[in-house]
């Protein structure tokens, strides 16, 4: 008998991502890649000009607020991770 193949990823073989969720993906990966995350604002904000610029050629379908959003994601996603206080520092906050 032959073994039947089967996804288990929980999503459709068929499912197609949409442009948004494409352009999400991509804007991530570029985030990652040009080391965005921790460089200066000014820096990001030049990036993130050039960076929308090219997505909204890239992706002519994607409407102005889904730019937005996109832009808006990128943001958030390019803030470097918070910091978690540790079990001192929580208990000195507490005791003050």
């Amino acid at each position: 008998m032959a073994k039947s193949k089967h996804r288990r990823s929980g999503g459709s073989a068929n499912a197609m991502a949409t442009p948004f969720e494409e352009a999400r993906d991509e804007l991530f990966q570029h985030i990652i890649r040009c080391g965005v995350i921790g460089s200066a604002p000014e820096h990001q904000e030049e990036w993130f000009a050039d960076t929308m610029k090219y997505m909204a050629d890239r992706y002519p379908e994607l409407a102005e607020r889904d730019l937005a959003e996109l832009r808006t994601l990128g943001d958030r996603f390019a803030q470097p991770p918070k910091a978690n206080p540790t079990v001192e520092e929580a208990g000195a906050a507490n005791a003050a």
